[in-house]
C-alpha cells in the first residue's frame, strides 16, 4: 500500500513532495507513423521482442488516443493540452504566423509548459533525443531540456545523413558521431538515449528521457539486410496479412469478434489522380489485382518500414539491458506510444521523392535492394497503412479510429506491480503530462517564469494503470477539417477527402469499435448534441471551423 501512496495522494488532489523521495526515472518513447497493430504485442508480424516484453510485464491500453498527426500530437503530449491550445492546431510553419488566430501560431506558444519544464522544475535531469517538430524557435533546450540530439524542425529527413543531426545546446561536442557510411539515425538515436541515461545516472537526482524516434515515418530507409528478412513476408500481400493480424489480435485478448470487425479495405482519400495513384475515392485494390513487378516494389517498401520498427525495438532492448545491469529497471517508468495512425500518403503505391508530383516510380530487379539506402525517398502507401491500422479503416490525418488510435504501453514494476493486463479504460495523449507529474510528485504551474499558463486538460492515469476506473469525460479531436468527439460509448466523427458529401457520422464504440455502422440517421438528437459540444470546444480553443 505504501508503494502507491504518492499516486493515491495525487489522485485525490495532493502533490506529495514529502513522500516522493524515491521518485522514478522516466522514459517516454514515441514512434512516428506506427499503426495500431504494427507491434507484435498488438498483433503485428514485425519482430519487436523487447517492446513485447515490456507490454507483457506492464500494461497495454485497448483504447488510447493521439491527435492524428505528428506535430499536433507532440504538442499535446508535451504539454497536457489539446493542440490548438498550444499554438499547433494544424502544423508547424517555417515562418510562424497566426492568420487564423493564436491556435495556428505554428509553434509552441508562451501559454503552455512542457514536460521538460515541469519535471525539470521538480528536480529532474531532462534529456531529449530525436525528432522535436515543435519548431526550432521553441526548441527543446529552450523549453526545459538540458541536452538534446536530433533535429528540431522538419517532419522527416534522410536517415543516413550524418551531418544533418544536431547536438544542443549549441557548442556541445557530439559524444557519438559515426562517419557518413556508418551512420543510421534510428541506431544513433538509440545510442544517444543510452548516453543521456548514463549522464543522468551520474547525478544525484532522477532523470527523464524523451526518445522521439522519426522511425518508421517516410522516407522508409533501413540497412539492406534488415529489410531482406521481411521481403517474402510482405510478398504475401496486405489482404492475407490483415486477416492474420486480426486473428492474432483475438488470440492475444486485445479484441473479440463482436465489438471488433475486420473492416473492408479502406478508401484512398480524394486527391489529384497522380497523387492517389489512380485510386482517388476508391478502395485500396485487392493484392491479387496488383501485377507482379508492382507487388515486389510494394513488398520492399513495407519490408523497409518493418525493419525501421525492428531497429527501434533493438534500441529498447539496449536500454532495458542497461537499466537491469545498473539496478534501475524496476524504478523506471517507461511509456511507449505512436503519434498517429499509419500514414496513407499518398495512394496504394506510395511515392518517391522524385515523383511526389507525378507517377510513383516502379523499382525492379537489382534496384529493389537499393531502395531505402542513402539519398532515397520512398513512402509505402495506403494499402500497407490499412494493414498497419488493422482492424480499423482510414489513417493518419483522419479522426476515425485508424487515424487517432495508438498502441500505448506502460511499464513500471515499482509503481505498476501487477502487470500483464489489458487496460479497457479510455486514455488520451493529453493524459501523459498529469500522469508523469503524479509519478514525479511535480506541481503544474499556472504561472511559469512570468508566463500565464493554461490549465492542463488531461487526467492522471496511475490509478487506472493499477486497475481503477476513470470517471466519465468527453474527448475532443480535430485536424485540418477532420473532427471527432467521444462521450460515453458514442463517437461522432466528421471526415474529409471523401467521395461523397461529408456529414457527422455516429458510432456506438461499445458495440462497434471498428466504426462499421453509422447510426447517425437513427439518433439525430445525439448527433446534434455532440456536434454542438464539439463546436463549443472549437470556440473555446480557437479552432477555425472548416466546411470542406
Amino acid at each position: 500500500m505504501l508503494r502507491h501512496l504518492p499516486a493515491l495522494l495525487v489522485f485525490f488532489g495532493f502533490l506529495p513532495f514529502a513522500v516522493a523521495t524515491d521518485r522514478p526515472n522516466i522514459i517516454v518513447i514515441l514512434l512516428d507513423d506506427l499503426g495500431y497493430s504494427d507491434l507484435g504485442c498488438y498483433g503485428g508480424e514485425i519482430d519487436t521482442p523487447n517492446i513485447d516484453a515490456l507490454a507483457e510485464e506492464g500494461v497495454r491500453f485497448e483504447s488510447f488516443y493521439n491527435s492524428s498527426r505528428c506535430c499536433p500530437s507532440r504538442a499535446s503530449l508535451m504539454t497536457g493540452l489539446y493542440p490548438p491550445q498550444t499554438g499547433v492546431a494544424s502544423f508547424t510553419t517555417r515562418e510562424p504566423h497566426a492568420t487564423r488566430g493564436p491556435a495556428y501560431l505554428g509553434r509552441l506558444n508562451d501559454r503552455c509548459v512542457t514536460l521538460g519544464e515541469v519535471l525539470g522544475n521538480a528536480g529532474y535531469s531532462c534529456y531529449y533525443v530525436g525528432k522535436w517538430h515543435l519548431h526550432n524557435e521553441t526548441g527543446p533546450t529552450r523549453r526545459g531540456f538540458e541536452e538534446f540530439y536530433g533535429y528540431a524542425f522538419d517532419h522527416s529527413h534522410d536517415q543516413w545523413d550524418a551531418a544533418y543531426y544536431q547536438r544542443m545546446p549549441a557548442g556541445r561536442k557530439k559524444e557519438i558521431d559515426p562517419p557518413q557510411g556508418e551512420f543510421y539515425a534510428t541506431d544513433v538515436f538509440n545510442e544517444y538515449a543510452l548516453q543521456f541515461i548514463k549522464q543522468g545516472q551520474k547525478r544525484n537526482r532522477p532523470w527523464f528521457l524523451f526518445l522521439g524516434h522519426s522511425s518508421p515515418h517516410f522516407p522508409v530507409q533501413a540497412p539492406r539486410e534488415s529489410a531482406d528478412k521481411y521481403f517474402d513476408t510482405y510478398l504475401r500481400g496486405w489482404d492475407v496479412l490483415r486477416e492474420e493480424r486480426y486473428a492474432r489480435m483475438r488470440r492475444i485478448g486485445l479484441i473479440d469478434g463482436k465489438r471488433w470487425t475486420l473492416t473492408k479495405r479502406s478508401l484512398v482519400p480524394v486527391d489529384r489522380d497522380d497523387i492517389a495513384n489512380g485510386f482517388p475515392g476508391q478502395a485500396n485494390p485487392a493484392w491479387d489485382s496488383v501485377d507482379g513487378p508492382r507487388q515486389r516494389d510494394l513488398a520492399r517498401r513495407m519490408a523497409l518500414f518493418a525493419a525501421m520498427v525492428e531497429h527501434v525495438d533493438r534500441g529498447v532492448g539496449q536500454i532495458v539491458d542497461h537499466l537491469k545491469d545498473t539496478g534501475e529497471f524496476d524504478k523506471t517508468l517507461i511509456m511507449l506510444l505512436s503519434d498517429n495512425g499509419a500514414c496513407y500518403e499518398w495512394g496504394p503505391y506510395g511515392f518517391d521523392q522524385r515523383s511526389r508530383q507525378g507517377v510513383t516510380i516502379l523499382h525492379t530487379g537489382e534496384d529493389l535492394r537499393k531502395m531505402g539506402g542513402p539519398g532515397t525517398y520512398h513512402s509505402y502507401g495506403s494499402g500497407w497503412a490499412n494493414l498497419g491500422n488493422t482492424p480499423f479503416r482510414l489513417y493518419k490525418h483522419f479522426t476515425h479510429e485508424g487515424g487517432a488510435a495508438t498502441p500505448f504501453i506502460a511499464h513500471w514494476p515499482d509503481g505498476i506491480p501487477n502487470g500483464g493486463r489489458w487496460v479497457r479504460e479510455r486514455g488520451h495523449i493529453i493524459d501523459v503530462m498529469p500522469t508523469l507529474r503524479a509519478a514525479a510528485g511535480a506541481d503544474y504551474p499556472l504561472d511559469f517564469k512570468g508566463r500565464t499558463v493554461q490549465r492542463e486538460e488531461g487526467v492522471n492515469l496511475i490509478p487506472v494503470l493499477n486497475g481503477d476506473n476513470l470517471p466519465d469525460r468527453t474527448l475532443y479531436f480535430e485536424h485540418q477539417a477532420a473532427r471527432a468527439i467521444i462521450q460515453g460509448n458514442w463517437k461522432a466523427v466528421w471526415g474529409k477527402r471523401m467521395p461523397k458529401e461529408i456529414q457527422w457520422e455516429l458510432y456506438d464504440l461499445e458495440n462497434d469499435r471498428s466504426e462499421t455502422t453509422n447510426v447517425a440517421k437513427g439518433n439525430p438528437e445525439i448527433v446534434r448534441r455532440l456536434a454542438a459540444q464539439w463546436e463549443d470546444y472549437a470556440r473555446r480553443t480557437g479552432i477555425f471551423i472548416e466546411t470542406r
